[in-house]
């Protein structure tokens, strides 16, 4: 007697995004089903990796970390192609942490350059993040958006206050846009209502729901964006459909286990790759990363996971 699965039939779809041109185009959600549970639906992608550089050296960057690249993150071109031609990750992520006016609150045309500078170095398509200072990546992220035009990249993070400029600049330089809510599922919806109505397509947001690392308020984030992910795909609810981005390396490599350098592994790599298999588990589809090791290390654990 030969055995049948059982499987569940979902109304609901994730929205499959396209960013990048030609052939180092990449295209990230699509799924029909819930995470690596493939005999019940498509998984038309496998959930996408960003690597993170920064426009300013990263002195609050963990030794495993800065040991790891050495003197070429102080060159961000030249870090731009090391990561894409060594690390080969889907996309690249370029962190403009100098804006910040607590650091060296560099001016829109400063991160301008920089993001040019980035855009000519590599292939690969790029996301654009501000310093998460609301009125400082409001001031920056027109200039910064114009220097990718037509590069179909993504800006981000576009939250309740900023969100108009962020839409405006995405709508005028052919950008999508990751939309940033606090750990609530509501505020989550609310910030994709706001936009579409705004003008800005549905097929162009991302959602970043928040992150956070191992052992430090994962399992309340792993919890929002399970019920994101029910929504959008038992309940069919169109404003939760978006393929969700964590933003991981941020959060893993500024836990105090991660500075520890006795163990053979830098703990930081472990906690960078469980961090994010967790969240590829409840329902992910993108991580922004940053050691190289635990980029491999996910990257062997999806291929093993996915099955076509």
């Amino acid at each position: 007697m030969s055995f049948t699965i059982p499987k569940e039939i979902y109304s609901g779809k994730i929205k499959e995004m396209s960013v990048g041109n030609g052939d180092k185009s990449v295209k990230v959600g699509g799924e029909s089903t819930f995470p690596f549970l493939t005999f019940e639906g498509e998984i038309p992608n496998i959930p996408r990796i960003a690597v993170e550089i920064t426009d300013v050296y990263p002195e609050d960057w963990a030794d495993p970390l800065k040991s790891v690249y050495g003197d070429i993150m102080k060159d961000v071109s030249g870090w731009a192609k090391y990561v894409e031609e060594k690390i080969k990750p889907d996309m690249l992520a370029l962190r403009l942490i100098g804006t910040h006016p607590d650091r060296q609150n560099r001016s829109a045309i400063e991160a301008a350059d920089t993001v040019k500078k980035v855009v000519d170095a590599i292939n690969i398509p790029l996301i654009i993040l501000g310093s998460n200072h609301v009125e400082k990546d409001t001031e920056i992220i027109q200039k910064c958006a114009e220097a990718a035009k037509g590069k179909s990249a993504i800006i981000g993070k576009a939250q309740e206050a900023n969100y108009k400029t962020f839409a405006a600049a995405a709508t005028s330089c052919g950008h999508s846009i990751i939309a940033l809510s606090d750990l609530d599922i509501n505020l989550a919806k609310q910030l994709n209502i706001l936009l579409t109505q705004s003008g800005f397509p549905a097929e162009k947001i991302f959602m970043d729901t928040m992150s956070s690392a191992l052992g430090y308020g994962m399992e309340y984030t792993f919890s929002v964006i399970e019920r994101i992910k029910i929504a959008a795909l038992m309940q069919n609810d169109t404003m939760m459909q978006m393929p969700i981005v964590n933003d991981v390396g941020i959060e893993a490599w500024k836990v105090k286990e991660s500075k520890d350098t006795t163990t053979e592994v830098p703990m930081g790599v472990m906690w960078e790759a469980i961090t994010s298999m967790s969240f590829l588990s409840a329902g992910g589809d993108m991580l922004i990363m940053r050691h190289p090791e635990a980029v491999n290390i996910i990257r062997k654990t999806v291929n093993k996971l996915y099955i076509k």
